[in-house]
């Protein structure tokens, strides 16, 4: 459904402008399918949460670890239902885990300071994590995301620190792990995703 409709938009964009060459064909449609493929996944993530009356530790949790998310990158599931189904047990793992780990405030810390720990050394060997169908090339743009992943780590860990809610702090603790764990290589392979700059420059020394 969603590739249908996709495609419709992308007819309809060719129309109004027929210069659009065939590698902007494939960012289009991918980044359309990235668009549409949110709404059935937000629809699941908030509704079905609100439902279960931790709605509000899902927003916190989408808005709280979605920065990181975005600077650092990380794999893509390969189809619409994997994506949903992916999105819905990290965010539904990270509350659940959130609601029953009980730490005194020294294994807080101590846990806040082995996950900024993970956190960089992940960042300095894969971040920004790009993927094959919107790899990350420039070199400029790659420099800022990793400066900006190093930042908001240390952010986001900062304030897990200070927050006096153990829920929320926990959220942001875990998800930090979680999410420094998919950029690695080792989820890429679990995953079967690949690095889009890697593919990129292994073309250019083929060409």
């Amino acid at each position: 459904m969603i590739d249908k409709i996709c495609e419709f938009i992308l007819k309809r964009m060719k129309k109004e402008m027929p210069d659009i060459t065939k590698e902007k064909e494939e960012v289009i449609t991918y980044g359309l399918q990235l668009i549409l493929g949110e709404i059935p996944k937000m629809l699941l993530l908030f509704g079905i949460s609100f439902l279960l009356g931790f709605g509000w530790y899902m927003v916190f949790a989408y808005i709280a670890i979605m920065p990181y998310r975005t600077v650092s990158g990380g794999f893509h599931l390969h189809t619409h239902l994997g994506c949903i189904i992916g999105s819905s047990v990290f965010y539904y793992g990270i509350i659940i885990i959130s609601k029953f780990l009980i730490l005194d405030n020294l294994q807080k810390y101590i846990l806040i300071g082995l996950s900024f720990i993970f956190g960089i050394l992940m960042i300095s060997m894969y971040a920004p994590a790009d993927t094959e169908n919107l790899p990350i090339i420039s070199k400029k743009e790659r420099k800022l995301k990793k400066i900006l992943s190093y930042i908001i780590l240390t952010i986001t860990l900062g304030i897990a620190m200070f927050l006096k809610d153990d829920i929320l702090s926990n959220i942001l603790i875990i998800g930090t792990i979680i999410q420094s764990l998919f950029i690695s290589r080792i989820a890429y392979k679990i995953t079967n995703n690949k690095y889009g700059h890697e593919i990129y420059k292994d073309e250019q020394v083929q060409n």
